[in-house]
């Protein structure tokens, strides 16, 4: 599977963006798809995953602030980010999981080039 991460940019603290994770080579609704994110100088850490049946799961530091869903028409899976704070800025990836800890990017072996997203304040 290869996967194309886009929608990130420079927005101001309090925007919103919506990211976009195309897939091609399976479809994203037989895979859990997870987004991660890595700002500098640190390790890239877990933000939200999708599971095949629906299920999604969100890092504590952005739940009720962003929604992970997908549109499998074109096989797609989207993260979309509210009231965007500046410890938000970093680059973002999405990847299929492989196995083992769901939040562990160890655990995913597909990702994307990652896209990245700027938060001023």
């Amino acid at each position: 599977v290869q996967l194309q991460a886009s929608g990130g940019g420079l927005v101001q603290a309090g925007a919103s963006l919506r990211l976009s994770c195309a897939a091609s080579g399976r479809t994203v609704d037989s895979s859990l798809v997870g987004w991660f994110r890595q700002a500098p100088g640190k390790g890239r850490e877990f933000v939200a995953r999708l599971t095949p049946s629906g299920t999604t799961h969100y890092a504590a530091s952005v739940k009720g602030r962003a929604t992970i869903s997908r549109d499998n028409a074109k096989n797609t899976v989207y993260l979309q980010m509210n009231r965007l704070k500046p410890e938000d800025t970093a680059v973002y990836y999405c990847a299929t999981y492989y196995s083992g800890t769901l939040y562990l990017p160890t655990s995913y072996d597909c990702w994307g080039q990652g896209t990245q997203v700027t938060v001023s304040s």
